[in-house]
């Protein structure tokens, strides 16, 4: 996964500053680690860098980097990211799936999440995707109304489907019952 570069326009404040949108590299994953921690429980740094940064990388990640002039409270430039892998549907083919989306709070209605949201869009059509999906906890109206605002539709609401995971010792359980070679 190389580096790339490209500028973004932003609607700031003054509008005049542009907001910069750049893959996740090696040498920024500390970063995002500290902007992560910031905001929930992350996966620790080393599985991130086995993770992203290997011969199959599990994900990708872009990041929303402002000017050293407009960083954050706690002096951040990093100040959101979308966490985004590529997947199949029998039924419609290539897909991509945003895993996390996240803006610091005080850059929020700036255009940020709107520019990522668009740039994984577009990195799915390059790969030829027929669609983006990605899950939202009940409880998270803004961002319910957010992707709804952009022509995403809520699956639960309009076709039944139910999201279920396996994890922990479940999946182990489930693993063990594997037919053995």
């Amino acid at each position: 996964m190389g580096y790339m570069s490209s500028l973004l326009p932003v609607s700031w404040e003054a509008r005049s500053k542009e907001m910069k949108v750049l893959t996740f590299e090696k040498g920024k994953s500390r970063r995002l680690r500290l902007t992560l921690a910031s905001t929930t429980t992350p996966t620790e740094h080393c599985e991130l860098e086995r993770d992203g940064f290997c011969q199959n990388p599990f994900f990708e990640c872009l990041v929303a980097e402002v000017h050293e002039e407009d960083k954050a409270k706690e002096g951040f430039t990093m100040v959101g990211y979308a966490l985004y892998f590529y997947t199949y549907s029998t039924w419609k083919g290539r897909s991509v799936y945003l895993e996390d989306l996240y803006v610091m709070p005080e850059f929020r209605g700036k255009g940020i999440g709107k520019g990522l949201l668009g740039k994984v869009a577009e990195m799915g059509k390059k790969e030829q995707c027929v669609r983006l999906q990605l899950s939202v906890l009940e409880w998270n109206t803004p961002s319910r109304d957010f992707y709804a605002a952009k022509g995403a539709l809520d699956l639960t609401d309009n076709e039944g489907w139910h999201f279920i995971r396996f994890d922990g010792q479940n999946l182990d359980n489930l693993a063990n019952e594997a037919p053995k070679d």
